[in-house]
């Protein structure tokens, strides 16, 4: 169904970086040409939500929209759009795949040249918004901006997924999960009986062991300044635990000792270019690879001596695991449905849309994993 009218509905609005957010009744737009708007039931907040929140690198960009994980339901769809209809059941994708550039026939990438990630808060197509406030527009996030009852989203940018899967779980592999399970997977491709190191046990830091766990790894070391982590890391296949404050040596000493010379797979999950150091060089020689995930807050440049890749190490880095987002993740939601893989045990915490701003506060304060947050019926 296509329509022209224009919604009003509720959004948690971001008028200043690291600004509480203010729900506000906001006017969306209905979808136009290869667009569709839709209804999210269930938006998960990300750690690169909060790091973009806290920026002040781009004051031009409020107020704004933040939110990218999210399941919903499709409302309307705008012209020429054949794939969607009313009804259909989507995860909404903060990289697209528009199936026809260099990169998404490639079988090698899934960086997208039409619609790879959008930094400038606006829509692919026009380079205009989709919501306005009093007249004034808002400024998207990601191109999906889902702290909103309702959003406008490209259509490659939303994956029709299985209606049998629950909306309010399956928005983790929007972002979180997916991007942690193609790292081991897809990025990885970590081999049994392998060792592996984790730096940031987060959700996606998690979703790389659980990847490891699946794939037969021997060891399983998570890093992390939270204790509080190791428990819940055992549940996904951490088999032992370092914090970094408890150390008298550098951590890197210490995963070389117990891994027999360094271990074949680390994985920097904090977006800290200080510890992607640190995670090569807990690397092997010969094999070593380091992948990279995390979003750095402040400087991104990577410091390194050219002997730990002399020495036969890589070092690489990858966006949403390296999935194809519109062709692999409707395989990982069926994985879900027929129990291989775990997703509900990272939700911690479910709160409705008016207390959005409780769960900023509990993922900065290191109590959650994933707060998934319920749109109003």
């Amino acid at each position: 169904m296509s329509s022209t009218a224009i919604i009003t509905c509720k959004a948690a609005v971001a008028w200043g970086a690291g600004e509480a957010l203010v729900i506000e009744e906001v006017e969306v737009d209905p979808p136009k040409p290869m667009e569709i708007r839709v209804k999210v039931i269930s938006t998960a907040l990300c750690r690169s939500d909060i790091t973009q929140w806290e920026s002040k690198a781009f004051p031009h960009l409020y107020p704004r929209i933040f939110g990218h994980e999210a399941s919903g339901i499709v409302e309307s769809v705008g012209e020429g759009v054949e794939e969607f209809k009313e009804g259909d059941h989507v995860l909404t994708l903060f990289i697209g795949e528009c199936m026809k550039c260099k990169h998404c026939t490639s079988g090698k990438s899934n960086m997208c040249q039409v619609l790879g990630l959008e930094r400038t808060g606006v829509m692919h197509s026009d380079k205009t918004t989709r919501f306005s406030l009093r007249g004034k527009p808002i400024y998207h996030y990601c191109a999906v901006s889902s702290f909103s009852e309702y959003t406008v989203v490209h259509s490659g940018c939303a994956v029709k997924i299985n209606p049998a899967a629950p909306l309010e779980k399956i928005c983790l592999l929007s972002c979180g999960v997916a991007a942690g399970l193609g790292a081991a997977w897809r990025v990885a491709d970590i081999s049994k009986g392998s060792t592996v190191v984790i730096f940031g046990l987060g959700t996606v830091g998690l979703s790389v062991a659980q990847g490891a766990k699946l794939r037969g790894a021997s060891q399983i070391i998570g890093v992390d300044i939270n204790p509080e982590k190791f428990e819940k890391g055992k549940a996904f296949g951490v088999t032992k635990f370092i914090n970094p404050n408890d150390c008298n040596e550098p951590v890197q000493q210490i995963i070389k000792r117990i891994t027999d010379g360094g271990a074949d797979y680390t994985f920097e999950c904090i977006g800290d270019p200080g510890m992607i150091t640190t995670a090569l060089q807990s690397c092997c020689d010969g094999w070593g690879l380091t992948v990279t995930l995390g979003v750095p807050k402040l400087k991104p440049e990577i410091v390194a001596h050219c002997a730990l890749l002399l020495s036969g190490r890589t070092l690489t880095g990858s966006m949403l695991g390296g999935w194809k987002p519109k062709s692999d993740l409707p395989k990982l939601v069926d994985m879900y449905l027929n129990k291989e893989i775990q997703i509900d045990e990272y939700v911690t915490h479910d709160l409705p849309f008016t207390e959005i701003n409780k769960a900023f506060d509990l993922m900065r304060e290191g109590k959650s994993l994933r707060c998934v947050i319920h749109m109003p019926k």
